[in-house]
């Protein structure tokens, strides 16, 4: 069975991280962003995903490998097949769902086979995911506790070409996956680096961002980075007048000389400063990871206050950065949580641990072995970062 710390055992882990925020001499930064090594989200930013493709006037989007469909207001698998001419159960297999399933508008389905596509229809507005617009209106009720497994390759489609207007550049074509047991919308998006909005974007999810076992999803394309411009091209065209030829290097001017000696300092400059003997704190308050492993669990604001990493049973703990021991505390299960200070009113949280190394007050080194991952089905380390006693994403300070 999945052990992961219980509610009562939160709130026990919650309460010590009050207290010992409470005995910190600094002032809480409530936004995070008022202090030097405040955390920062620019590393979190994803690459920038490009919008879905417009479908055709029947819902269709076609690529070079396969076909999509996009579901209007009120429809189902089988209403949705008759209108493309194809058999619902073949359709409702494929798609890990059965024909009377009913479908959200803009919900994309995979089609087993090609249908010929009608000519491209008016732009219109990219459909996005019935309230996927509304912030904090998620409300993730299964999280993934499985380690990520890929699905196989998906059954060739049947070759008959479409329109070859209506076909998306292969080069932009998005790859399928195809869900596992145990993934989440989150992990996904992780694996593959887009963002969770951008995924559900794509394929119409629901606002809680449900996916299914056996469901084909469509992996967001990153948007297109502008075209560069040489430097030495300077005239503006007209429209179909064609590009200005920049002007060749001339062999008859011959290149500058080039000078090796370093020029001299001015008198009373100062030397150069030493850079890394500099080195701010934000600069080294990098964590390091606990254990090397998959993160099974992602982190989700009060429901899930850190990550949770995969090891096997008995993989020595590590402390992620240089501190002092300030709690070592049990949830109701009786399972060790230990929690270390670090500079900066930074704590990081071990939980789901066993054979404790250390002792209360002891002071250890980034890397040290601190304890070892408790057996569990599946073993883990539960890791959270905490400002005082707020969490926030660990993830920042560990890439």
């Amino acid at each position: 069975m999945f052990h992961r710390p219980t509610r009562a055992g939160a709130l026990c882990m919650t309460a010590t991280l009050t207290i010992l925020a409470a005995c910190s001499t600094s002032d809480l930064d409530w936004d995070l962003r008022g202090r030097p090594g405040g955390l920062s989200t620019a590393e979190a930013a994803r690459a920038v995903s490009a919008p879905r493709p417009r479908a055709d006037d029947r819902g269709i989007i076609s690529y070079p490998t396969y076909q999509v469909a996009v579901a209007r207001q009120g429809e189902t698998v089988a209403s949705l097949s008759s209108r493309l001419g194809l058999d619902a159960t073949q359709v409702a297999s494929y798609n890990a769902l059965s024909p009377q399933n009913p479908l959200r508008a803009g919900e994309v389905v995979v089609l087993p086979q090609r249908v010929a596509a009608a000519p491209a229809m008016t732009p219109a507005p990219v459909m996005t995911a019935p309230g996927a617009a509304s912030p904090g209106g998620i409300d993730v009720t299964a999280i993934a506790t499985s380690a990520l497994d890929r699905a196989g390759p998906a059954p060739a489609p049947v070759a008959a070409a479409p329109a070859a207007a209506t076909v998306q550049s292969a080069a932009t074509e998005p790859a399928r996956h195809r869900v596992s047991r145990g993934e989440t919308a989150y992990s996904i998006a992780r694996s593959y680096n887009v963002s969770p909005k951008a995924l559900a974007d794509w394929n119409g999810l629901g606002p809680d961002l449900a996916i299914r076992e056996g469901q084909y999803l469509m992996i967001p394309t990153a948007s297109a980075p502008p075209p560069t411009v040489p430097a030495n091209v300077t005239a503006v065209t007209v429209p179909g007048a064609g590009s200005p030829t920049p002007t060749p290097p001339s062999a008859a001017k011959p290149l500058p000389a080039e000078s090796t000696t370093p020029a001299s300092k001015p008198a009373g400059q100062p030397a150069s400063p030493d850079m890394g003997a500099q080195r701010t704190q934000a600069s080294a308050s990098r964590l390091g990871f606990p254990v090397q492993g998959k993160i099974i669990r992602g982190y989700v604001k009060k429901k899930n206050d850190g990550i949770d990493i995969s090891a096997a049973v008995g993989t020595p703990v590590a402390a992620a950065a240089d501190g002092t021991v300030a709690a070592i505390t049990q949830d109701t299960d009786q399972v060790p949580i230990l929690v270390i200070r670090h500079p900066d009113n930074l704590l990081t949280v071990y939980a789901n641990i066993d054979g404790i190394k250390v002792t209360k007050g002891a002071s250890v080194k980034r890397g040290q072995p601190i304890a070892v991952v408790r057996a569990a089905d599946p073993p883990f380390v539960h890791f959270e970062v905490r400002k005082g006693f707020e969490s926030v994403d660990p993830m920042p300070y560990l890439q």
